[in-house]
């Protein structure tokens, strides 16, 4: 997934959840009523979203640090080919 499409959908999702508590019709199907008990509802919810957030940006730099040391072993052997 390229990193423009991630922000992007990052930034609809943050939209989504920042407008769910403060409408009744909000483009969040399934949102628990406010009331007694919701915050700590969406407390749960918010958390277990950064806690996935955290997890993509984990799995995002290890793809980058991955990418990296490809590009290193590729040219390390492309220098190999061209001196033999």
């Amino acid at each position: 997934m390229d990193d423009k499409v991630l922000r992007e959908k990052v930034g609809q999702l943050l939209t989504e959840v920042r407008g769910a508590p403060g409408t009744d019709e909000g483009p969040v199907t399934g949102a628990v009523p406010l009331g007694v008990g919701s915050t700590s509802v969406v407390r749960r919810e918010m958390a277990a979203v950064e806690d996935n957030l955290d997890q993509v940006r984990l799995a995002i730099k290890y793809l980058v640090f991955d990418l990296e040391a490809t590009k290193r072993e590729n040219r390390l052997l492309r220098e190999m080919l061209g001196d033999a």
